[in-house]
């Protein structure tokens, strides 16, 4: 018969065995892991980021090109009809101008990849031109106008940027601590340039056709702030659905981009502002009444788009009745205050009398009523 002694001896081997193969499991599970750790971090040194292919790819897809093809073959073909009682989903113009916002969308950010490899690569030559040019299209072309050259006194950066930007670009490549590039990566940084710059005219064409069908596609936001605004919200938004669902603070917003003002003054910048700036309402508009003038355009915009998005009017009436309110909303701000009417001065040396109110005075005057009716009777 076993012990006390030898039954706990049993279940310390037992407990040991348990945890000698917990120990085993959590190594395997360390190995797993490492390994994949390790094809992890293998992928990533296998993508070549000196390659401008291996970084922007989208130009190579097919869904690119069979979009742009249709564009250009729509284009060329000019004006489309249409079956009145075809449902709108349904139409193949439609789903083409859909395609053409969500790849507007996406060249945006395939710009933006390439304008990063382009920071990277020039950021030895120019280290601080990315913190004076923001914008990625206005930054390629000035990293292809200046390319190697040292003396920017050299180099005509009219038509490119603001004259006031210029002058500090100018100022601070005179003192900067970059170096030339070598050729190779020289060249793979204009060829970086080309290619944001052809994303860019792919871009616009794009839009351009957007803008020629907005007509049909949402006729009541384009009586509103333009064909040509129009389909630029309705490409940063990503489509006419998008663009229902978002509410009129971040339609404002669109299209807006980081200004640097370099130490300049700020009373006559618009912050805060995006494609809305561009409409004819707004640039009519005093500039102390833009803003409200903005917030308004956006809240009328958001609702003409989901006006538009459910076809609830294709003839475009109520968006042009949501502008002659804005319209009139915008002349009724203009409009002078009301004269102040003239008070008339009181009476000379003539002090206010001294009368009672309340309950007791309204008693008092009852009584003496009842009293001379009294008498009077």
């Amino acid at each position: 018969m076993a012990t006390l002694a030898d039954s706990f001896l049993a279940d310390l081997e037992e407990l040991s065995d348990n945890e000698l193969e917990t120990i085993e499991e959590e190594d395997g599970d360390v190995a797993n892991m490492e390994e994949d750790v390790d094809g992890d971090l293998a992928d990533i040194e296998a993508l070549n980021y000196d390659d401008l292919d291996s970084v922007s790819k989208l130009q190579k897809t097919q869904r690119y090109n069979d979009i742009m093809q249709k564009v250009e073959e729509s284009m060329v073909k000019g004006s489309f009809t249409t079956d009145e009682g075809m449902v709108l989903e349904d139409d193949p113009e439609y789903q083409l101008i859909v395609d053409c916002n969500a790849l507007s969308v996406d060249i945006e950010n395939e710009i933006v990849i390439i304008h990063n490899f382009i920071r990277e690569k020039y950021r030895l030559k120019f280290p601080e031109l990315e913190s004076l040019v923001h914008h990625p299209i206005d930054y390629a072309r000035v990293v292809k106008r200046i390319a190697n050259e040292m003396d920017l006194t050299l180099v005509d950066l009219e038509g490119l940027l603001p004259s006031a930007i210029i002058m500090v670009v100018s100022v601070t490549a005179s003192t900067t601590s970059g170096k030339p590039l070598p050729e190779d990566v020289l060249q793979k940084t204009i060829d970086a340039c080309d290619r944001a710059l052809t994303l860019d005219s792919s871009k616009k064409k794009v839009l351009d056709f957007v803008e020629s069908r907005m007509g049909y596609i949402a006729p009541n936001l384009s009586a509103i702030v333009g064909s040509a605004v129009a389909a630029k919200l309705m490409g940063t938004a990503g489509g006419l659905s998008s663009l229902a669902k978002m509410p009129a603070c971040n339609v404002q917003l669109l299209g807006a981009k980081k200004k640097n003002l370099a130490g300049f003054s700020t009373a006559t910048s618009q912050f805060r502002v995006g494609y809305i700036e561009q409409t004819e309402i707004f640039q009519s508009t005093p500039p102390s009444l833009r803003m409200r003038a903005c917030r308004l355009l956006a809240s009328k915009s958001t609702l003409a788009a989901r006006v538009d998005s459910t076809r609830g009017d294709p003839s475009g009436s109520v968006g042009r009745k949501l502008r002659e309110e804005v319209s009139k909303k915008i002349e009724k701000w203009q409009e002078p205050p009301p004269a102040k009417q003239p008070k008339p001065l009181p009476v000379p040396d003539s002090e206010p009398k001294k009368k009672r109110g309340g309950r007791r005075l309204r008693k008092m005057k009852e009584r003496i009523c009842s009293d001379r009716h009294a008498e009077a009777c």
